[in-house]
């Protein structure tokens, strides 16, 4: 077990002197965890593979699963990827910083298990300014995935991280709770039309604003595949308790609750707050009154259920629209059983 360094980055008069110790924490080759307008990342020197290993350790994360290089500009941008398509330009004016990550063909300069060997790197401009000015501080990138035990949900907070990682990493700097809640948006932008691997904060609706046409992308049925990107093949933001997703009304979630309460298992519910009038259960967590604060709380609601307390997690679905298709790509990602 190893000693983890804390950084409180919230209004804080010693920013300069905390900033230069977390760079010389990065540059020597350790792991730092930190906040983005997303979810808390990983952090490590991305040109550093040693280095980068280290967050694969930490984490459990498995090998072929990509990671995301951060950088504070897109001149930075520039400096890790070769030629790409004019779109891109307009992509990155539009939405970056942001919470939107662009897939393009790799110059080499990040390490190969950042790309894990892939030809292409995915490559991300945070917009929140803990993270900005922990780049811009930094004189490399930063490759880093979500802060949290492979497979769990995404950390919001400072507290959550140290519920994963305390101990097994060098530092993790405390910038707040995060803004969106729900990793970036993931577009493969390696061909004349872009395609959204991830679904996340910027929407399919925004994207095409901007560009016109964009592809969705549908999953593979084979797992031997490399992917492309994080989130796509492996299990993902699951609670410590077993997840049901229901389909319906609060009718039929109540449906749902009895018939678990009848094999005596205690049930927490996630659902919109106008719903806790209708439910009965042992527990009953608000996600909040509309799509953009079930994003932002999902992860944070997920994690506050505990098999101590109950036995499964009864969930509302969302409509597949706007920001609802991220929400929703992450339950399906975390359910246990799915009830339509």
């Amino acid at each position: 077990m190893m000693d983890t360094k804390e950084w409180a980055l919230i209004d804080s008069h010693e920013q300069t002197t905390k900033l230069q110790e977390i760079a010389a924490t990065l540059q020597a080759g350790n792991v730092v965890a930190f906040p983005t307008e997303t979810v808390y990342g990983l952090g490590a020197d991305a040109t550093n593979e040693q280095a980068v290993d280290k967050i694969f350790k930490a984490k459990g994360r498995p090998q072929d699963n990509p990671l995301i290089a951060h950088v504070a500009t897109k001149e930075d941008l520039a400096k890790l990827v070769d030629a790409y398509p004019p779109y891109v330009d307009q992509l990155i004016d539009s939405f970056s910083p942001g919470p939107i990550t662009y897939i393009l063909p790799s110059n080499g300069t990040c390490a190969e298990n950042v790309t894990a060997g892939l030809s292409t790197v995915g490559v991300r401009i945070p917009s929140h300014p803990v993270a900005q000015a922990i780049l811009q501080t930094c004189s490399f990138p930063i490759a880093a995935p979500s802060a949290n035990t492979s497979g769990k949900p995404s950390p919001t907070t400072a507290a959550h991280v140290k519920e994963d990682l305390f101990g097994k990493i060098a530092g993790i700097v405390d910038g707040g709770k995060t803004g969106v809640g729900m990793e970036s948006t993931i577009i493969d932008c390696t061909s004349d039309v872009p395609i959204i691997l991830r679904p996340g904060g910027i929407t399919k609706e925004q994207i095409y604003t901007v560009v016109g046409d964009v592809i969705e992308h549908q999953p593979s049925t084979h797992t031997s595949e490399k992917p492309q990107a994080p989130g796509m093949k492996y299990t993902h933001y699951a609670p410590d308790v077993p997840l049901t997703l229901v389909h319906g009304n609060a009718e039929r979630l109540q449906q749902v609750i009895h018939a678990y309460q009848n094999e005596h298992l205690r049930v927490g519910v996630l659902a919109r707050a106008q719903l806790k009038e209708h439910i009965q259960a042992d527990q009953f967590i608000p996600l909040g009154t509309n799509l953009v604060e079930v994003a932002t709380n999902l992860y944070s609601c997920l994690r506050r259920f505990s098999s101590h307390d109950i036995d499964v997690i009864v969930c509302e679905t969302f409509p597949k629209e706007n920001i609802g298709v991220a929400i929703m790509n992450r339950l399906e990602k975390a359910a246990t059983k799915i009830i339509k």
